[in-house]
């Protein structure tokens, strides 16, 4: 049951409706399930930031090895166990890393504001991700950062890119039209987090100051 479970999550299921249907396992049982498995450490149970506990709850798995191992090996276990690893690797991982990635690299960018970033605009007393309904367009938003201040009307709006191309405008534009479907806040501070840096045009409204850019150096530097 708890394997797949695991394997419901990691193949992208992340309500209990969907976790549930995907294993066949009616809600109840698969409540009390993945509540070991959060025990455990193996996922974790997110809520938006914001949004008081159990409302639009997501399950994802927190702990990496599992996160890996369930996303790449069961499929492959046959060429893994003739030991062709090095074809493995270029065939089923090295493609599909940057996607893999993309969790673990916000985690990196959520800590990486907690610990170590200096002369922040304001003083962070929670931080994670929202996401809600754009009820303009019927559209499903989600914001990979979100950071709150005591006085709650201010956020840091964070948006983390583990991609080698260079990140440009549009990405910021796309980060104001999702603040302004949060809309909780008075003001906005805007953070982009990207592995392949970022387009001359985009550090120009850096210089302007209407954007923080972070590559990786700038993260493992601090």
């Amino acid at each position: 049951m708890y394997n797949s479970i695991i394997t419901a999550i990691a193949e992208g299921a992340s309500k209990l409706n969907e976790i549930a249907a995907k294993t066949q396992i009616s809600t109840g049982p698969c409540s009390k399930y993945l509540k070991v498995l959060t025990e455990l450490g193996i996922i974790r149970k997110d809520t938006p930031v914001t949004e008081k506990p159990g409302k639009r709850t997501i399950y994802t798995i927190k702990d990496n090895f599992f996160r890996f191992w369930y996303r790449f090996v069961p499929q492959n276990i046959t060429m893994i166990g003739s030991g062709r690893f090095k074809q493995i690797y270029e065939t089923a991982v090295k493609s599909r890393f940057s996607d893999y990635m993309g969790l673990t690299f916000e985690s990196m960018c959520r800590q990486y504001l907690i610990h170590y970033a200096e002369n922040l605009p304001l003083t962070l007393t929670d931080i994670g991700q929202w996401w809600g309904t754009d009820v303009k367009t019927h559209r499903q938003v989600q914001i990979d950062i979100v950071g709150s201040m005591v006085e709650k009307d201010e956020y840091l709006i964070g948006s983390c890119k583990y991609k080698k191309e260079p990140v440009g405008v549009d990405e910021l534009n796309l980060l104001k039209e999702y603040a302004e479907v949060f809309g909780k806040g008075r003001k906005y501070h805007f953070h982009i987090f990207s592995k392949g840096g970022f387009t001359s045009g985009l550090r120009e409204r850096e210089k302007c100051g209407e954007v923080t850019l972070l590559t990786l150096e700038d993260i493992y530097n601090a």
